[in-house]
């Protein structure tokens, strides 16, 4: 039986490789390390494009949005970008990091 995690990663690269051969400006985030209960292990990714576009996962929701974001501005910049995300278990639900861990994304443009 394959790994399902495996096969979404490859997904993930193969789509960010169609962007670039699209003549897109694509960013790649990769969970590099995590504290406690994280929604995805290290080693999860999400690739974005320039205008917001995404595919994959690195926290199963909970800043997807703020990682697209700061994806953009990597794009523009060419500067890479180490992000880390999290709360307290008293503050949790309230930002939507319902799993009260840590997550440290590594963000980098697609060449």
């Amino acid at each position: 039986m394959s790994d399902p995690d495996a096969i979404e990663l490859d997904d993930v690269l193969r789509q960010a490789a169609r962007w670039r051969e699209a003549g897109r400006g694509v960013a790649v985030a990769t969970v590099v390390r995590t504290w406690g209960s994280a929604p995805r292990p290290a080693g999860s990714q999400l690739v974005a494009t320039d205008s917001g576009e995404f595919v994959g996962s690195v926290s199963g929701g909970c800043v997807e949005g703020a990682v697209i974001e700061e994806s953009r501005e990597v794009i523009e910049t060419g500067a890479p970008k180490r992000l880390r995300y999290g709360v307290t278990n008293e503050m949790a639900w309230e930002v939507g990091l319902a799993c009260g861990g840590q997550i440290e994304i590594f963000v980098e443009r697609v060449e």
